[in-house]
């Protein structure tokens, strides 16, 4: 069980917070659907007695209450200062995201989080301050600080998860990259950065769930799960890869969309940043697909656990044909 029954309330209150802060028609309801959201997210951070866990909790308390503070002060100012309360508003929901230059919580919160946290960090909690920042899009000052705070994303998400063997920091600073993705697309349509965040989540969900079964944590002691098979080593190494948007996996659809927007709309310089972010990222998800596929045979393996990921194989087979998904759109 993921999480003890008593939980699912505050998980119900979670999603309930970012419903009333996307359908507010107020700053000021909006930022109590953010207040609800963060309130129901720290039990749910707090499972056990466990220092890690309370140190997350704390870390994560602390920024997201600076972020209110920020934002409801600057809600205040905005019928006499609106340019300047915008700004202030842009910049409290960026802290909140974890974009840069206010990326720097993001993976030390992910490190003391177990694995449904880090899909709900990466995912849920991510949805209603993103929804609200595409609503400040009609000013172009914010719009090209957007821009400029994707393109950090970018790189920073890229080149801080080089030489990372633990998972979750892996997950974290890929997170990051992918925020700079769904910032470009926020400042330029709606249904862009829709459709690109759900895929995300599809396929996040996907590889929290199989980390979570296997409840590996680091490069070495997933090497060392149950890889006896090769249809498990094909399973993770789908995942990964559509997560970095290597084609024909399900995940480069939406980079494809935005790279055609923004072709479009001559953002080639924003679009350079991207692409050469999008190749890093790549490098390293090989690393750890290419040592599962050759570590797949028994007797290379240095099998350690046995967790079978067959005990479903249903949803084993789903999650392979969602990742292949985008190789039927020439046939479409």
């Amino acid at each position: 069980m993921i999480f003890p029954p008593s939980y699912f309330f505050f998980f119900f209150s979670l999603v309930l917070g970012s419903i009333i802060s996307i359908s507010s028609t107020s700053w000021f309801g909006a930022w109590i659907g953010l207040e609800l959201n963060l309130m129901s997210f720290i039990p749910l951070i707090a499972l056990k007695m466990n220092s890690f866990f309370s140190e997350a909790a704390l870390k994560y308390f602390l920024i997201q209450a600076l972020g209110s503070v920020l934002f409801i002060s600057s809600s205040f100012l905005f019928l006499s200062f609106s340019s300047f309360s915008m700004l202030s508003i842009l910049l409290a929901l960026l802290l909140k995201l974890g974009g840069a230059p206010f990326h720097f919580w993001f993976p030390q919160v992910m490190e003391g989080l177990k694995w449904p946290q880090v899909f709900i960090l990466s995912t849920i909690q991510k949805f209603a301050p993103m929804t609200l920042m595409s609503y400040l899009m009609i000013n172009e000052v914010l719009i090209k600080i957007t821009i400029f705070s994707a393109i950090l994303s970018a790189l920073i998400g890229s080149l801080s998860g080089l030489n990372l063997t633990l998972l979750r920091k892996i997950i974290a600073f890929s997170s990051i990259n992918h925020l700079s993705w769904m910032l470009i697309a926020i400042s330029i349509s709606d249904t862009s950065w829709l459709f690109y965040f759900f895929v995300y989540s599809f396929i996040l969900l996907s590889v929290t769930s199989i980390f979570h079964k296997l409840q590996t944590f680091s490069l070495s002691s997933l090497i060392q799960s149950d890889q006896n098979s090769i249809f498990h080593a094909i399973i993770i190494s789908l995942n990964f890869l559509s997560l970095g948007g290597l084609p024909p996996m399900t995940g480069f659809i939406p980079k494809w969309v935005i790279i055609q927007i923004m072709v479009n709309l001559n953002l080639l310089v924003p679009l350079f940043f991207l692409l050469l972010s999008a190749l890093i990222t790549l490098y390293f998800y090989l690393r750890i697909v290419i040592t599962l596929i050759l570590l797949f045979n028994p007797i290379l393996n240095f099998n350690m656990k046995h967790k079978s990921l067959t005990r479903n194989p249903l949803l084993s087979l789903s999650k392979v044909l969602f990742q292949l998904f985008s190789s039927l759109l020439p046939l479409m």
